[in-house]
């Protein structure tokens, strides 16, 4: 994007689903934690890894690997969760994302990202927003708010519905657990 002759840069952050480098908008990404306890979450979609405690509120995690028709992945030293903010229905829920390693953030112009491609890629194109270029590598850009549907995380707002309020909206100081699972030290 160019305002006035002057290339607007957007920063993203850089991460790794196998040898795959993927990035976000950084504007889309609350923090990177290192790997922790995931708690798996019974009759939930297979890329849905399960829920995390964070400072007190249930994050959803979902393995992005899965969701791009990878195997899943593993845990190693540099196995993160990036904690990200997506739009769902008009309605912020904050998502946990397994990544295999975050590389850095970079900064990139509008002129630097290409179009989505129409073949060959395993992603489901409308996932894509573009492919950003550095040097001699490729970098696939992703909407994050468009790679999750209403259905794919149903079971958030059936468990807002069961608990008379929303859950995922932003990290909040209440704790709240999705149904069968008992809070933490009881």
């Amino acid at each position: 994007m160019e305002t006035a002759g002057v290339n607007v840069m957007t920063q993203y952050l850089t991460f790794r689903l196998g040898q795959e480098i993927f990035a976000l908008d950084i504007s889309k990404v609350r923090e990177v934690l290192d790997l922790i306890t995931i708690t798996k979450v019974p009759r939930t979609p297979e890329f849905m890894r399960g829920v995390i405690n964070l400072r007190g509120s249930v994050v959803p995690v979902v393995d992005l690997r899965l969701k791009f028709g990878m195997s899943a992945t593993e845990s190693s030293l540099n196995t993160c969760i990036i904690i990200t903010e997506v739009q769902v229905d008009n309605e912020t829920v904050v998502l946990g994302a397994l990544a295999d390693a975050v590389q850095e953030v970079l900064d990139l112009d509008a002129g630097s990202i290409a179009p989505p491609p129409r073949i060959g890629t395993r992603l489901r194109t409308e996932f894509i927003k573009g492919m950003g270029r550095q040097q001699d590598r490729f970098i696939i850009i992703l909407d994050i708010d468009r790679m999750f549907s209403t259905d794919d995380l149903a079971w958030v707002k059936q468990d807002e519905a069961a608990e008379g309020g929303p859950r995922h909206r932003s990290i909040c100081p209440e704790r709240r657990f999705p149904e069968g699972l008992p809070p933490v030290g009881a």
